[in-house]
């Protein structure tokens, strides 16, 4: 009978997985703080010192409560790239840091949908803002005006489809967007007061939830094999901090 009880906890024999990703939480909220104070009193030594750990903590937390590479993973890896690049002054180097997180917006926009398909209403209002975002700023971009279309359009796809998986991710989505909406308004001379702060926030605040709702979604497959109904059920289960949800 002790054996039947233990497999029916499914967080038993995995404790140090919720310990780990509540270490690595607390790093990113400590890195975060660092991160906004270097912002607010434009030090780069200090945003140096704490921008570029700010996607990998949550990738240790990602993998610590996963246990598995998955394409958001990917995705942080891509955003932590980007992330450095964009700290390098110059017209290049933000080049780069567009291309990296490029690289970041396919890769969740892959994970979600093969999760689930988004609602058409959220596929519909997206595209009406970003056409709406690019006409406005069409003729204060220069050269970057095919760069960002193309970023912007991946950019605007992932936060769409963030809808059909959880409200979480329709959060982060929208923060994302939001955040490089107004690096965009910047990069037209436009700058807005505590811009530096509200880029990062929102910045800061998308990655987060986009990693902590992608461990939280459900991970059941869109369609059950009707031969296997069981095993489709106890695999439904999210598991956050190593314990599960179902």
């Amino acid at each position: 009978m002790s054996d039947t009880r233990a497999a029916r906890r499914p967080d038993r024999g995995r404790p140090a997985s919720g310990v780990a990703g509540r270490w690595w939480l607390g790093a990113f909220g400590l890195a975060a703080v660092v991160e906004l104070a270097g912002v607010a009193l434009d030090a780069p030594a200090v945003q140096w010192a704490a921008k570029p750990l700010l996607a990998p903590l949550l990738l240790g937390w990602l993998l610590a409560v996963r246990r598995r590479w998955d394409p958001v993973a990917t995705g942080l890896v891509c955003a932590a790239a980007g992330d450095v690049a964009l700290l390098v002054p110059g017209s290049t180097a933000f080049l780069l840091g567009m291309g990296c997180f490029l690289g970041t917006q396919l890769a969740f926009l892959t994970a979600f949908l093969r999760h689930r398909r988004p609602p058409a209403p959220a596929v519909a209002g997206y595209l009406a803002l970003w056409v709406a975002g690019n006409a406005v700023l069409w003729g204060r971009l220069g050269d970057l005006r095919l760069p960002v279309l193309g970023y912007s359009l991946a950019l605007t796809l992932m936060a769409a489809v963030g809808w059909g998986v959880s409200r979480r991710l329709a959060a982060g989505g929208a923060l994302f967007l939001l955040s490089d909406l107004l690096i965009g308004v910047e990069a037209t001379g436009v700058r807005l007061p505590g811009h530096g702060l509200w880029v990062m926030t929102t910045y800061l605040a998308a990655l987060l939830l986009i990693t902590t709702g992608w461990a939280g979604r459900r991970v059941g497959p869109p369609r059950a094999d009707p031969a296997q109904p069981r095993a489709a059920t106890r695999d439904s289960g999210a598991i956050v901090d190593g314990r599960s949800l179902t």
